[in-house]
């Protein structure tokens, strides 16, 4: 059981983190959301928060189910990450609106495996799940069913959401495929980008294992 030192301490670490993915340009005002899991429930971002106003003592504790303590509400998203909690290993949670993930995400497509770095999450693409509602339980499951077998998707019409085994790898992941979906947008640009093969992908995840290259599932 978790002591309430060591809930102060990720408190301090969840809204430090949320910090950076502002300072970043990950997320703007109040959109987006971080969460960590704390025994049996997790620790979430207030409804509102925004890098500007975001502190340890407005970060939700709240059980996987929504029953939450305090006066803050949490984030409306708290089932999304609630799910993804429920169906993985993640230790934390990450979901942002950042420019380049959004603007594939509205075109409803995957990013594709046009460089080694995208199986960085898991495989040889990122999926985009189709739109549903934000807060929704529907897109709750689309979120946790997609993160399965990636520690990261796109949201269609939304934005990412991904998955870590601490915050920081969260956030860095998070900053990572807006990086690859903006140098993809940036490709396709010249024309339609090279696509690795399947045995390039095959031997991609034979040499990264080897030396335990990247986030691996």
């Amino acid at each position: 059981m978790t002591n309430s030192s060591d809930e102060n301490m990720l408190r301090a670490e969840l809204a430090q983190q949320y910090k950076k993915l502002g300072e970043a340009g990950l997320n703007e005002l109040s959109s987006g959301n971080v969460s960590c899991r704390i025994d049996n429930h997790m620790l979430i971002s207030a409804s509102g928060a925004s890098a500007d106003n975001i502190e340890p003592e407005a970060v939700v504790k709240m059980s996987l189910d929504g029953e939450w303590e305090g006066e803050r509400k949490p984030s409306s998203e708290w089932r999304m990450h609630a799910a993804i909690y429920k169906n993985t290993k993640a230790s934390a949670v990450v979901h942002t609106h950042s420019d380049y993930c959004v603007a594939l995400s509205c075109q409803g497509r995957d990013l594709p495996g046009f460089h080694y770095l995208v199986g960085t999450f898991g495989g040889s693409d990122v999926p985009c799940t189709p739109y549903s509602t934000f807060g929704s339980q529907e897109l709750a499951d689309g979120a946790a069913e997609a993160l399965q077998k990636r520690t990261a998707c796109l949201l269609g019409s939304h934005g990412m959401i991904c998955r870590g085994r601490s915050l920081e790898r969260a956030v860095s992941l998070a900053h990572r495929l807006e990086i690859m979906c903006r140098q993809y947008v940036l490709a396709s640009q010249l024309g339609e980008p090279y696509m690795l093969t399947d045995a390039e992908w095959e031997d991609f995840f034979d040499r990264a294992k080897k030396i335990s290259y990247g986030n691996y599932i």
